[in-house]
């Protein structure tokens, strides 16, 4: 049987179409809950999760990465929707400056330390397991940039999680898009003296491509 993704549902104003948040969620058979949690570093991080309704068992955990000026709603939301209407209980979490979560000098975007944004993950993710998914199976889900975040978690909890799934995984830079050495090298120095600098050197545009 096909399955298919909420995402159809939507429209321009709205990830839930014609339908309000409430109408939507029970249509599917989830509960949505959302909570912000603050980090080490003083940050408040929003953070949401779905469940199954009855009569749907929760059969495992999914934990939500998104990638790079992304956040946990719109399609995020409704992919994590989908995952929870199938029984697993599924959490996600804005990183710093993304969302509705604070940010360094609330500049959107801005992250000049990965590792704490993966401490950020890996705290949240093990609170939400140890709440709503106990001993059972844990997957991890990651879109763009969320795949490099992803992979630092496996490899920092390794045998913690059961799976790992990468959506358009963005774990480096193509040679084709890179800027032009020199000036590739000497943005790591503009990075250290004006780190919230917004530039984006690249060697053009991509190329049209017709289908």
């Amino acid at each position: 049987m096909a399955v298919q993704h909420p995402v159809a549902e939507a429209n321009e104003q709205s990830p839930f179409g014609t339908l309000s948040p409430t109408e939507f969620y029970a249509k599917h058979q989830v509960t949505h809950s959302s909570d912000y949690i603050t980090n080490s570093r003083g940050f408040k991080l929003f953070t949401q999760w779905w469940t199954p309704l009855p009569p749907t068992k929760t059969i495992g955990c999914v934990a939500v990465v998104h990638g790079f000026t992304g956040e946990s709603s719109w399609f995020v939301q409704l992919t994590s929707i989908l995952f929870a209407k199938h029984g697993f209980a599924v959490c996600a979490i804005d990183h710093q400056g993304h969302g509705f979560s604070d940010g360094l000098d609330n500049l959107m975007y801005h992250i000049p330390d990965i590792n704490p944004v993966v401490d950020d993950c890996m705290q949240y993710f093990k609170t939400f397991r140890e709440n709503h998914a106990h001993n059972l199976p844990a997957f991890l889900y990651s879109e763009s940039l969320g795949g490099a975040i992803a992979l630092y978690i496996t490899l920092r909890q390794k045998g913690a999680w059961d799976g790992l799934i990468l959506n358009g995984a963005m774990c480096g830079i193509s040679a084709k898009f890179k800027p032009p050495w020199p000036l590739e090298h000497l943005l790591f120095v503009v990075a250290a003296v004006v780190p919230t600098w917004r530039v984006v050197p690249t060697r053009g545009s991509l190329p049209e491509v017709s289908f």
